[in-house]
């Protein structure tokens, strides 16, 4: 049996990949407002948004996770691999990510947070 439930693994996942999210959206937006756009409004509405969208994730995941008595640590990284440390119910459970995959995963939420954000501008 395993230790941490099946409905808890996306709220541990989410407290991996919503920070990252974050930071990579405050670097870009950094990035666009310095950099030599024409027409910085455009890009700018659309990282807002996704940071908005991703925050308010990023808040339901750590309630849900501090009603739940859970908790994720960070730990050694490498080249290949970044090792986190799930807490649940008493338990400890330690899980390699492949940092190929983390990114690949942050990417395509990044996707996902830009198509929200495009489909409540297109309404």
């Amino acid at each position: 049996m395993p230790l941490i439930p099946p409905e808890a693994l996306p709220y541990f996942e989410n407290m991996i990949y919503l920070p990252m999210i974050l930071t990579i959206l405050e670097r870009d937006r950094e990035l666009i407002e310095k950099g030599p756009f024409k027409l910085k409004g455009p890009y700018v509405k659309l990282i807002d948004g996704a940071v908005k969208q991703a925050r308010a994730e990023l808040k339901q995941t750590k309630i849900y996770l501090q009603r739940h008595q859970m908790k994720v640590i960070r730990n050694k990284t490498d080249d290949t691999f970044t090792e986190y440390l799930f807490i649940h119910g008493g338990y400890e459970d330690y899980r390699r990510y492949l940092n190929v995959r983390l990114r690949n995963r942050t990417e395509e939420l990044l996707n996902m947070y830009f198509a929200m954000v495009e489909g409540e501008v297109s309404h």
